[in-house]
């Protein structure tokens, strides 16, 4: 409990100060030897520094791809390959909690997209693109033609959707309701599996075969091999600082790269804890990002202990922009976006104990107050 009380009063003061870094923790799936016969197959956790690893997960993985964390269930998913699931797990214990999602022709790659929506992709089946609510609920096809050993997905500024085809070498372009805008990448390619957008528009796509990362303009056009000599390329995650973290499948490490793509280290050396093929990389963070506090904090939901918390009636919604619930650890519990009820939490499903309600505003500012779960 002692614990607890320090870890909160570290976390308010973290709310009253300008912090300029973010901790996190990093999160790696390892795909085993990429073959359906060769486990183990685990998910791993590591501090920021890429030390003080433990494995998670391993209970329930079968050739794992993605992992996704969903705040508002206190959760995190991973696609596997070989049972065509996804699975649930404890945010903070890895503990097995059930399918999320079943029926799916080898999940590959996840990501929630700008309609708060959760896109999958498949190795086999039809090869189209599915979504799912956040609660595991189909929605249905989301695109109209086939992607085969699809494995890496991105949106642009227009919303446009970009689908990597690992087996057959090419990036499909598709409009923001999912209709065939033809090839986007057709050339240069020998494996593409992740691929993302830069600010300026560019698209950088991870060729597993390859061993690079290679750039290629808005229009598609190849411009160079952006980072070079780096086996089974696939898992990346972006630093808070613009850095970028890759998995290396050919040595079992995750690598530490600026934004110039210029290798800076081994940030998880090769093996650690027996990884093997990192095929995913997730940051979470454990702290709150920095808010400008308002010179005098108010009061704005009751009551301060209990188990259903409620938008006092005399603040008006219409400043805040959302509410967020974070546990003793830091970590973030639920968001409330506005226009939302006056009943913005209930808490029956939460352990009992201290936590803070964050109110994020519209100018930038942010209002907190402690509130105590008791059932």
């Amino acid at each position: 409990m002692k614990n607890n009380l320090l870890a909160f009063g570290l976390l308010l003061l973290g709310i009253n100060c300008a912090v300029q870094g973010q901790a996190y923790e990093i999160y790696v799936s390892d795909a085993g030897g990429f073959n359906v016969g060769n486990p183990p197959w685990r998910i791993y956790k590591f501090d920021e520094n890429g030390e003080n690893g433990e494995i998670f997960i391993e209970e329930q993985l079968a050739w794992p791809q993605d992992i996704v964390f969903l705040d508002h269930r206190n959760s995190l998913i991973v696609s596997n390959l070989n049972t065509n699931k996804i699975t649930e797990y404890n945010a903070e214990t890895g503990e097995f909690l059930g399918d999320f999602a079943t029926g799916i022709g080898g999940p590959t790659r996840m990501k929630i997209g700008p309609d708060g929506l959760l896109y999958v992709l498949q190795w086999r089946g039809d090869g189209k693109v599915l979504r799912y609510d956040l609660d595991g609920n189909l929605v249905g096809r989301f695109t109209d033609v086939e992607v085969s050993s699809s494995i890496g997905l991105d949106w642009d500024e227009n919303g446009n959707l970009y689908v990597s085809s690992y087996g057959e070498g090419y990036v499909q372009q598709f409009s923001p309701a999912g209709e065939s805008m033809g090839r986007f990448i057709n050339s240069n390619l020998d494996g593409p599996t992740n691929i993302w957008f830069d600010e300026a528009g560019n698209l950088f796509v991870s060729d597993w075969n390859a061993g690079a990362v290679k750039k290629f303009d808005a229009s598609g056009n190849f411009e160079e091999v952006f980072i070079n000599g780096i086996g089974n390329v696939e898992g990346m995650a972006f630093l808070p600082d613009g850095n970028l973290l890759l998995g290396d499948g050919q040595d079992g490490s995750v690598n530490l790269y600026d934004n110039e793509g210029n290798f800076i280290e081994e940030l998880i050396p090769a093996g650690t804890l027996g990884l093997a093929t990192p095929n995913a990389v997730i940051l979470r963070e454990v702290v709150m990002s920095s808010v400008r506090e308002t010179p005098e904090p108010k009061a704005f939901i009751a009551p301060s202990v209990g188990k259903e918390f409620h938008l006092i009636g005399n603040q008006n919604p219409l400043d805040i922009e959302s509410i967020e619930i974070y546990d003793a650890r830091g970590q973030l519990q639920t968001r409330v976006t506005y226009p939302g009820e006056a009943l913005f939490w209930n808490a029956s499903s939460h352990a009992e104990g201290m936590y803070l309600a964050v109110a994020r505003l519209k100018d930038g500012t942010a209002w907190s107050q402690k509130v105590v779960v008791k059932k």
